[in-house]
């Protein structure tokens, strides 16, 4: 549930006179040299509607602002288009110094880019401690300093028609952790045996379109058959083999074969297949935290269900930098400090976020309420309909969502990562489409395009 904005509010009152003590409090000294003025947050869409909780924790933080008589605020700039073009967005805004941004929330995968770039400077150590989950953290940090702060996560998961499978009989419709990819093709083959009326299609669907998500899809399966899959080492230099590339096409292959999945799979991304999902055309739908509020506008507890996905999921999600560019920087890490602190992490998993902070997930650290403030939808769409614990988290969060955030994997961290995935993706296409290549052909075409793309 997505507090109104008196609850928020209620955050930042308390800040103010209690000085804070977990990134929410009082004003840094450092940024007494800072060029008064508006500090500009440039970001991606908020998942979580109009008005959503990204903008009301800014709101909190310039209310503090102002009660504290500072000649700063925040402003938020929400950039329009996909993950990729807000990428070029970004870099050529910072390139060519014709965009004022103090603060930007870059993709996880782009910090190495933007640090190794000059883009964006180095950060207090202190602002990635020990509450940020270790998988989480390591994203924040590039050639041995902290570039970023973790700002939300984002894990895969998987997400199940609890009714389609009772009415295939199946003992356990609540799936539980555990379950492997030969498992689920078992489900699927259940379903398909006493199939849905209506629309229903095929056992599941993902987003295998030729952009970000298929890369994504494609990293899960690699890592899941290839142990400590990477691709690249520390600095970024690819260091992957035909072996390994053959191993993680073969489960590709497994994962896509269209006696299971969907056909609009090879077309899907995120909208696309939430809305095949959503429609009753599959039983079982891979995709992020942020739809688990949206699906239960359309579904009841009975109908919907979610698990960790089988195998190894990918961690995604984005973090907040400093631009080099920026004549507040100090001012802007004291914003940095309050979004990603441990009330401010509460709030944003509360509105449907994966948090970065393992205690947002616990019983100490609560996103404060005002008695006069209640529930709403993330679009502020009628009443809420997330199933949630005794403590007011979404139902799923302790259980499924952290655990699934501490084994994620990361996709290769290099500084030519979009040069990485623009290869990747391209080169995996023959795979999805009418009469694909051998595994081992494939792999060596592959791996060669790597090389090029990734040089020492």
């Amino acid at each position: 549930m997505v507090r109104r904005i008196a609850a928020l509010l209620a955050l930042l009152l308390l800040a103010a006179c209690t000085g804070g003590g977990d990134g929410d409090g009082a004003p840094d000294a450092s940024a007494t040299q800072d060029v008064p003025g508006v500090i500009v947050v440039a970001s991606g869409r908020d998942v979580t509607g109009k008005n959503g909780v990204r903008q009301q924790l800014i709101d909190a933080w310039n209310l503090r602002e102002q009660r504290a008589g500072s000649q700063f605020r925040a402003r938020l700039v929400e950039l329009p288009g996909s993950a990729d073009e807000q990428r070029s967005q970004l870099l050529g805004a910072l390139q060519s110094r014709s965009a004022k941004y103090d603060v930007v929330n870059l993709d996880v995968t782009w910090v190495p880019e933007f640090a190794s770039a000059g883009l964006i400077g180095v950060l207090p150590e202190d602002l990635v401690d020990g509450d940020v989950i270790p998988s989480v953290a390591e994203t924040a940090r590039w050639d041995g300093k902290v570039y970023a702060a973790p700002f939300n996560s984002d894990v895969g998961l998987l997400y199940y028609r609890r009714d389609y499978l009772e009415r295939a009989d199946v003992e356990r419709p609540a799936l539980r952790s555990g379950l492997t990819w030969e498992g689920l093709r078992d489900l699927v083959e259940t379903v398909e045996a006493r199939p849905a009326q209506g629309s229903y299609s095929k056992g599941w669907t993902t987003q295998l379109a030729a952009y970000e998500g298929r890369t994504v899809n494609a990293v899960e399966a690699f890592a899941s058959v290839v142990e400590d899959f990477a691709l690249v080492d520390g600095d970024g230099r690819y260091t992957g083999t035909v072996e390994e590339l053959t191993d993680g096409i073969a489960e590709l292959r497994r994962r896509t074969e269209t006696a299971y999945t969907l056909q609009n799979a090879v077309h899907s991304d995120e909208a696309a297949s939430l809305s095949d999902f959503a429609e009753g055309r599959t039983a079982f739908l891979r995709h992020w935290p942020y739809v688990y509020p949206t699906l239960y506008r359309t579904f009841t507890q009975e109908q919907l269900g979610v698990a960790p996905l089988p195998g190894r999921a990918v961690l995604g999600g984005q973090n907040l930098a400093v631009s080099r560019e920026s004549t507040r920087p100090g001012k802007a890490a004291e914003l940095i400090r309050f979004l990603t602190g441990r009330q401010s992490e509460r709030c944003l998993l509360d509105a449907g976020f994966a948090a970065t902070r393992v205690s947002a997930y616990g019983d100490g650290v609560r996103c404060p309420t005002a008695a006069d403030a209640p529930s709403a939808s993330p679009t502020g769409e009628g009443a809420d309909r997330v199933p949630r614990d005794e403590g007011g988290r979404p139902a799923y969060a302790r259980t499924i969502l952290l655990p699934a955030l501490r084994n994620a994997v990361h996709r290769p961290r290099t500084p030519l990562y979009g040069a990485f995935t623009q290869t990747f993706t391209a080169q995996l296409g023959p795979l999805l489409g009418e009469d694909p290549p051998g595994n081992e052909a494939l792999a060596a075409r592959l791996d060669e395009a790597l090389r090029q793309a990734l040089p020492d």
